[in-house]
């Protein structure tokens, strides 16, 4: 079954996911169940998640719903409700009554990588084509990819307004439905009540968290960011505890996503930003580089209309200080092990194994307990090396340690998280697999790493530097005698683990193969050379890969990135058009433009062909490229300075550097 890595990523050995359904969520036949519906001609209504309120919860949320809650199905809410739109701005949700702004914080994140969204989310689901009122999204559930089934009835209030998540589109609603799936794993609506970003990135990614506390955060922090913008991860944060909006525009107590980094120049000095959402939609910080932050002048022209939005949308940028100072978690989930060291594009391996805390036999507590039950906690052994050099070879192997707490009632907040964590040995000689090392060992030797304290948290992880060779890792929790099982999972170049006594002997492991390998560490080792390319560089790269710079007249590997996407779409659509000449004439210019979601008048669609095109009135690819990026552009520089939607005022050093610009 595969368990990692989130796609486009494969295993070598084995299916890319379990059709298993969750042992704590009942088993629903989607297909089935889709085609008995449209069949009978009837809408499905799921009986194990009711519109009811049961399925709200018990709690205090209860005491928020408006006196007519009603249920209703998106079609009763819009003329023309869309599942999905690619069309759209990518943070377009925004929290409702539930308290799960961890939830929309981490989901804001995941719609940063299109990918990955549709693994979790999959886009062709639709209100007309084989609608029968039933959806199905997939959740990385503690070791298996498992499908939610659930039906579409929403909550509302008596004006038909959604309740919880809704989009700023009101016609767009896989925000809303995948918040009830989500409900639905966790038991319900109330149980999404208040969590850590972590816990949603596993549950979308079934990737591999690290949570930085910015306090004690070092002056590599900025070196972190970009590593974590080089390897693909969704990056979550958390304010400080409270429960109030502080008058620098931050609220207490909340998640927010990272959406962005960039470094800009001031007066000749560089200033590093950090851009974020607040999942409200919302509520923006008002200090250094918020919207109407008189920093943005020291800023070239170019680089303010280009990064300054000035909506009321959630979306802003702070400084990396001041980032550090208000801050007080930053939350990174690694969609590849290699996150912080220097064997990102290498072929890694992967054990998963799941074991139990048993009460008066296997629940040892954490190590101060030695002279008692410390040495009766699980024990696995782990031999590692590196693959090309042998087991002989003494240079440090890179090796990533994950431990998940698995939940101990159906609903999500009925028992809280135990306090958790994990020690690591070096074990030189042992021979007999069948019993745990004796409480002696454990006494004679100190851990090489352990908990700096225990967390209640769904995961705790570690990146380790090992020198070829045998450990012993002992995963517990804080306090004897505590009950729940675990899932250990362990990365690396090379290793063999399996635990001391179990029957099930050695677990293999598999491989994590990128099917984008080679084209990525192309990316990757080009980039943290060159952290922002110019022209020639870009050029450089996109001839190298046989296949818009900023206003600085650079590119970051963010930029670069969401370029690459462009450019894919641009030759899927021109090519789906062109009828196999190269070329495209005024219709065909027409459709494929409509197809990638750029919708221009008919005049406008001819002056372009005239502009672009040559002089037979027909545009070829390369052309086309430049027409779609100069359009989409543009657009981003008209949504940047309207304050309307309608229309724009330019003062004049605008306009002279949009008219030589152009």
């Amino acid at each position: 079954m595969s368990l990692w890595p989130p796609f486009p990523c494969r295993w070598k050995l084995g299916p890319r996911y379990s059709r298993r359904a969750s042992p704590q969520l009942p088993q629903q036949d989607f297909e089935a169940l889709l085609a008995e519906c449209l069949r009978n001609g009837c809408l499905f209504e799921d009986t194990s998640f009711p519109a009811t309120l049961s399925s709200i919860g018990s709690g205090s949320l209860l005491q928020k719903l408006p006196p007519r809650l009603q249920w209703k199905r998106p079609p009763e809410l819009h003329s023309s409700p869309q599942f999905y739109s690619a069309k759209t701005k990518r943070l377009d949700l925004c929290q409702g009554m539930v308290g799960d702004c961890w939830f929309l914080a981490a989901l804001q994140a995941l719609t940063l990588h299109q990918d990955i969204l549709s693994r979790v989310v999959p886009l062709n689901q639709s209100f007309t084509e084989k609608y029968a009122g039933i959806f199905r999204f997939w959740f990385w559930h503690y070791g298996n990819w498992v499908p939610v089934v659930i039906d579409d009835r929403l909550p509302v209030n008596e004006s038909g307004q959604l309740l919880f998540v809704s989009s700023t589109y009101k016609n767009l609603f896989w925000g809303a439905l995948l918040e009830k799936a989500y409900a639905k794993l966790s038991g319900s609506y109330e149980d999404l009540q208040s969590g850590q970003v972590s816990e949603a990135l596993v549950d979308f990614t079934g990737g591999v968290t690290m949570t930085i506390n910015l306090a004690a955060a070092h002056g590599d922090l900025w070196d972190i960011l970009t590593k974590a913008t080089y390897n693909r991860t969704l990056i979550g944060c958390q304010t400080h505890s409270g429960e109030k909006i502080l008058e620098n525009g931050l609220v207490e107590g909340h998640a927010y996503t990272v959406t962005g980094i960039r470094k800009v120049t001031c007066k000749h000095r560089p200033e590093y930003l950090v851009k974020l959402r607040n999942p409200w939609g919302q509520v923006e910080w008002k200090g250094d580089w918020s919207d109407s932050s008189s920093k943005w002048e020291l800023l070239s022209p170019k680089e303010k209309i280009l990064l300054l939005r000035k909506d009321n949308d959630g979306e802003f940028w702070m400084t990396l200080q001041d980032f550090k100072t208000h801050f007080v978690l930053l939350v990174i989930c690694k969609l590849t092990p290699g996150l912080l060291s220097q064997e990102a594009a290498q072929k890694w391996m992967y054990t998963m194994r799941e074991g139990r805390w048993e009460k008066g036999s296997t629940a040892g507590g954490q190590r101060q307990l030695l002279q008692g039950t410390f040495w009766k906690n699980p024990q696995f052994l782990l031999s590692v090396w590196r693959p090309e050099e042998g087991r002989r070879s003494l240079r440090p192997c890179s090796v990533l340690v994950s431990l998940l707490q698995k939940p101990r009632h159906r609903c999500r907040k009925r028992k809280p998280h135990l306090a958790i964590g994990f020690y690591l040995y070096r074990v030189n000689k042992y021979h007999d697999d069948q019993r745990r090392l004796p409480p002696e060992f454990f006494q004679r030797n100190t851990p090489l790493s352990q908990p700096d304290r225990f967390l209640k948290e769904k995961e705790v992880s570690q990146e380790l530097c090992l020198e070829p060779g045998t450990y012993l890792i002992v995963p517990c929790a804080s306090e004897a005698n505590q009950k729940s099982e675990f899932i250990l999972r362990v990365f690396s170049r090379k290793h063999i683990f399996y635990e001391i006594g179990s029957n099930s002997g050695v677990i293999f492991s598999k491989e994590i193969e990128d099917q984008n390998e080679g084209q990525n560490e192309f990316f990757t080792k080009f980039f943290e050379k060159y952290p922002e390319i110019n022209a020639v560089q870009l050029q450089n790269i996109l001839n190298q890969m046989t296949w818009s710079l900023n206003a600085s007249g650079t590119m970051s590997i963010q930029e670069f990135r969401d370029l690459w996407k462009q450019l894919k779409l641009y030759q899927k659509v021109f090519h789906k058009q062109d009828n196999g000449s190269g070329y495209l004439n005024w219709e065909q210019l027409r459709a494929a433009m409509k197809e990638a979601g750029i919708m221009l008048s008919d005049d406008v669609c001819q002056l372009m062909l005239i502009r672009y095109g040559c002089p037979r009135l027909q545009m070829g690819f390369v052309s086309f490229v430049h027409l779609m990026l100069r359009v989409e552009n543009m657009e981003d520089v008209f949504q940047n300075l309207t304050q309307d939607g309608k229309g724009i005022y330019l003062q004049k050093p605008e306009w002279m550097m949009m008219a030589l610009y152009s």
